[in-house]
């Protein structure tokens, strides 16, 4: 035996590697793809920040049984935006309380407490708001 190679054996050189392109719509599409398989709805029409209250004053009547005048949900609004993630996590778990515009108290959730697994969840692409 020799330890030798023979010199008719070749070897072939790896390509060389492709860089990985990924577009952020392809990433998007997949991502939303997976979410759907969680049981989330997909929401083209929501695309700009009037859909997304519209959409928001829908669920949040729905689930706390109770129809809020303008001037109350835009208040509602406001006492929701919050810059403190824990404050906004807080507000989100528990339930909280409101005083509408007559006095009258409201004790509401953002989502169902009690019976968790009746909990909609939504996903929406490209959303666009414009701030301040």
């Amino acid at each position: 035996m020799t330890d030798t190679m023979p010199s008719e054996m070749i070897y072939q050189q790896a390509p060389e590697p492709q860089p990985l392109v990924l577009k952020e719509q392809d990433i998007e599409t997949a991502f939303i793809e997976k979410l759907g398989g969680l049981k989330y709805t997909e929401r083209p029409d929501i695309r700009d920040r009037a859909a997304l209250e519209r959409n928001f004053r829908e669920k949040f009547e729905a689930l706390n049984r109770v129809r809020l005048t303008d001037a109350e949900f835009q208040r509602l609004l406001e006492e929701l935006t919050i810059p403190d993630v824990f404050t906004a996590a807080r507000v989100l778990r528990e339930k909280n309380d409101f005083t509408r515009d007559d006095g009258t108290p409201l004790a509401y959730t953002l989502v169902n407490i009690k019976d968790w697994c009746k909990n909609d969840f939504e996903v929406v692409q490209q959303l666009r708001i414009n701030t301040a």
